[in-house]
């Protein structure tokens, strides 16, 4: 009997006094998952270096603790959640280690699953095109309380060609280019409190010159410039070389009902990317970016209110509708029925956007034009292509666009007020001031109870109606 009781023990996973199952118990990470299904795993301090993803793809599984999982592989995600329900990632650090930082996958990849939690986490230099948290067809998912630092890398932004064969660009880039936190074909998702900073890769003249950013390269297939890329093809470069989001809400007609709230956000190229329906978008302080908060590709029912946007350089909160955006259609033929995706039926309030210009980057924008053409704090601009619905129906209320420069700064012996850095507190129109239209212009913009200091051009360039 005793020998019959020692070899029960010995088959039993290690627990401690509290109930803890600790992973360092197991020849692997993956092991001890692989043998506890539905249970929450003690990752104990220390690093713990992993070559393929960690896969957690049983309801109820999870981790949590103090250590640090290094994935060596530039090509795995470091932690991946499949097809699984009620999944919790607790308090981990998450990295990439040295020589595979720049990599291919993202730092945590959710699929397919419903109710996981990331709480806590510092996901460290995981730095890919995708995402450093990537939410892909999940519902119900929670990212709080997270550390994302230095999420970005060099690398080409291909516009090519797509594999529907809708060229709308043609050309590829080389660019700074990630994101902090990407959601795709999800609904219910709640991205709160976290902080999405990078201190890797600044947009400056001299990382510009040193990488060749914005320079026309070599991608998937030839280079033929598109409807919306003459231009550039004829220039051989562009200059929105720094691309990537710290939060990107994407999948337009299939994502939607999302909270982005309390986020700190610190050198994004993009701060805050809605291309989605019914979201509140509340209470973030985005320091420092080419621009602040966009709702484009058909963001319906939308609430952006009170964020502080401060140091952007080209467009603190831009609205317009994007190529994705379209009419409801009647089925035709082969080709079904399809709602629509517009833009509009949005409030915009309480927002403070200051310090315009003040960036790391105003020298690509405003500051590279005589008239500061294009530097606009809210821009509500007309659709990408002639068949895209207009913008409609925005109430814009209660709003600060702040002129930082009439508080005076400091030069030698005197105190000088210094131009505003942008063109219009609003801009209401076409791409390009003073171009023709090339698609219908918004509608239904209704503004109240703003303070919008005027920018070298004036308050905006056209009436704003109450």
């Amino acid at each position: 009997m005793r020998r019959l009781i020692v070899i029960a023990l010995m088959l039993t996973p290690a627990v401690s006094m509290a109930g803890e199952i600790s992973v360092a118990d197991y020849p692997s990470i993956q092991a001890a998952i692989d043998a506890n299904p539905g249970r929450m795993l003690l990752v104990p301090p220390g690093d713990h270096h992993v070559s393929g993803p960690v896969l957690l793809n049983k309801g109820g599984n999870g981790l949590y603790g103090y250590g640090t999982i290094v994935q060596d592989n530039p090509e795995k995600e470091v932690v991946r959640i499949d097809h699984a329900r009620g999944v919790r990632l607790r308090d981990l650090t998450l990295t990439r280690a040295e020589g595979v930082k720049d990599a291919t996958a993202p730092g945590v990849l959710i699929t397919d699953a419903q109710d996981a939690s990331l709480e806590g986490l510092r996901v460290l230099d995981c730095r890919a095109r995708d995402a450093a948290v990537d939410l892909r067809n999940a519902c119900n998912c929670t990212v709080r309380g997270c550390e994302i630092t230095n999420y970005k890398r060099i690398a080409v932004d291909d516009r090519t060609g797509d594999s529907g064969g809708n060229v709308h660009y043609g050309y590829a880039f080389r660019c700074i280019d990630g994101t902090g936190v990407m959601v795709r074909e999800s609904t219910g998702t709640v991205i709160a409190d976290n902080r999405i900073v990078d201190h890797n890769l600044m947009p400056t003249r001299e990382m510009k010159e040193q990488h060749k950013l914005g320079e026309l390269t070599e991608g998937k297939y030839p280079t033929k410039a598109g409807n919306l890329g003459r231009a550039a093809v004829e220039r051989g470069r562009v200059d929105n070389w720094h691309q990537g989001s710290a939060i990107v809400v994407t999948s337009p007609e299939a994502t939607a009902y999302t909270n982005v709230t309390g986020n700190y956000i610190e050198n994004a190229a993009q701060g805050i990317d809605l291309h989605s329906d019914y979201v509140i978008c509340a209470n973030n302080t985005i320091n420092r970016g080419m621009m602040g908060i966009k709702l484009t590709h058909g963001a319906r029912n939308l609430v952006v209110s009170g964020n502080i946007i401060t140091r952007v350089d080209l467009w603190g909160i831009l609205l317009n509708p994007g190529a994705a955006s379209h009419a409801a259609e009647v089925a035709q033929d082969d080709k079904p029925a399809r709602a629509a995706n517009v833009d509009g039926g949005t409030i915009v309030a309480n927002n403070i956007i200051s310090e315009y210009g003040y960036g790391n980057e105003y020298w690509n924008w405003g500051g590279a034009r005589e008239n500061q053409g294009g530097s606009f704090a809210m821009a509500f601009f007309e659709g990408q292509l002639p068949e895209n619905p207009p913008l409609r129906d925005v109430i814009v209320q209660g709003n600060i666009v702040y002129n930082t420069g009439r508080d005076g700064e400091p030069d030698g012996a005197e105190i000088k007020q210094p131009a505003p850095r942008y063109r219009y507190a609003v801009y209401i129109g076409p791409w390009g001031e003073g171009s023709t239209p090339r698609a219908p212009l918004p509608e239904g913009l209704h503004f109240s109870n703003n303070i919008l200091h005027a920018g070298t051009a004036g308050v905006s360039n056209a009436e704003l109606t109450p």
